[in-house]
């Protein structure tokens, strides 16, 4: 068995029974691609049956050391149990090096996120006398009364506004829309951009169903939103480095703490697995340590 045959073979498994797109295939095969190029820089003649556990411990050792992170080494081993397991489902092998592997621990990063108080203090540092700082207002009121996603934000349609229903239609990761509400602050500066900004300037075509547009009448880029997020920070006297996400962070922490259930986060935020969702419960966790502490007789 060669390597060559075997990723081949994978490849149009991966394309016909497990219809998997084209970007999707071409990851788990760098992911294999990067064992080989160990086996090679190691000089370890090795074919895919000949590939040991201790073999796959010395590949993950030396991806660290290449300052791989813990979150990207389980990524690709990952596609490398695939892999395996795909040569034992084709009885191409009887032993799966990769049986008793662990993953490397991934330790999960608290989100930065802003008080309320904060929160408020850059939405007053908004100059709403002029017409960018009415369509950042706005802008900052999106973001925090409804967690979206930058890119979320930027793609925002007028078409998927519903006012009256108190949501708005949102196409987020994979081309999956969902339904998320927002806030009645966040509609009254939505309404004072859209009918006292917007509606004056002269749209560029294509860009019609935009909400949030540049003075020139297109659509706002990221890095236009994160430079506006930031200008204002260091406006409001905010220390912390701050971006669009943190606004997203922010959002889903405060729903948690107020007491929100975890999968209406979920739904609103967009996540398709709980456990990223529930990064955002240690600080609820932090609250209620702190609540025992402080109330509880026998603490």
């Amino acid at each position: 068995m060669n390597w060559s045959v075997s990723i081949r073979q994978f490849e149009g498994y991966l394309q016909l029974e497990k219809s998997l797109s084209p970007n999707s295939v071409e990851a788990y095969v760098r992911d294999i691609g990067k064992l080989r190029q160990y086996l090679e820089l190691s000089k370890l003649a090795a074919n895919p049956e000949q590939v040991t556990t201790r073999i796959l411990r010395d590949f993950l050792s030396w991806l660290g050391e290449l300052g791989m992170s813990a979150t990207s080494q389980a990524r690709t081993l990952s596609g490398i149990k695939a892999f395996y397991d795909f040569l034992i489902m084709e009885d191409l092998l009887t032993i799966d090096p990769t049986d008793t592997l662990e993953a490397p621990k991934i330790g999960r990063k608290l989100p930065d996120t802003l008080a309320y108080e904060e929160i408020v203090q850059l939405l007053d540092s908004v100059d709403l006398s002029t017409p960018e700082g009415t369509r950042n207002r706005a802008i900052l009121e999106v973001l925090y009364s409804s967690g979206l996603r930058v890119s979320e934000l930027t793609e925002l349609r007028l078409s998927n506004l519903y006012a009256d229903q108190g949501f708005v239609r949102v196409t987020g990761k994979g081309n999956k829309e969902r339904l998320v509400p927002i806030g009645r602050d966040a509609l009254k500066h939505l309404g004072f951009y859209l009918s006292g900004i917007r509606a004056h300037l002269d749209i560029q075509p294509g860009h019609e169903d935009v909400v949030f547009l540049n003075k020139r009448g297109s659509k706002l880029s990221r890095v236009m939103i994160f430079n506006i997020i930031k200008d204002l920070a260091s406006k409001a006297g905010v220390r912390k480095t701050i971006s669009p996400h943190t606004f997203r962070h922010s959002f889903a922490t405060h729903l948690i703490e107020g007491g929100a259930d975890l999968r209406a986060v979920q739904e609103m935020l967009g996540h398709e697995s709980i456990t990223t969702t529930e990064i955002y419960t240690h600080l609820d966790r932090d609250y209620l340590r702190q609540v025992i502490t402080e109330f509880h007789p026998r603490s």
